[in-house]
């Protein structure tokens, strides 16, 4: 991932699933429809959800994770501080694992995604 923008990390994600559902479309769809369901308002908010996102994707090292939920959050409105709040909570449960992803692919995803 290292050399490429978020979008386009962004975009490949996409383009996978879109690959997905033509092999298992009934995986696909049903992968969707629960997604959907889980990240729906709620007594949580979209922004809330998606700094919860954010923090599971850091402390699992899941790079595309790490961008798509802070590019989740950054359009419901997570100011940079309360990302990188979630970040820390991660590291303090993930160790030196999150806190490498929390200041490295984040960093970079909030420093694209607030240009957008």
């Amino acid at each position: 991932m290292e050399g490429q923008g978020m979008q386009q990390a962004l975009n490949e994600y996409k383009e996978g699933i879109g690959q997905l559902a033509k092999h298992l479309p009934e995986v696909a769809s049903a992968y969707n429809k629960f997604t959907s369901a889980c990240f729906s308002e709620g007594e949580l908010s979209l922004k809330e959800k998606h700094l919860i996102a954010l923090a599971l994707g850091i402390y699992s090292n899941d790079e595309y994770c790490i961008i798509y939920h802070a590019k989740g959050a950054v359009d419901n409105g997570a100011s940079d501080k309360e990302m990188l709040e979630a970040a820390g909570v991660s590291a303090a449960f993930g160790g030196g694992m999150a806190m490498s992803q929390a200041v490295t692919v984040l960093i970079d995803a909030l420093n694209e995604f607030k240009q957008a």
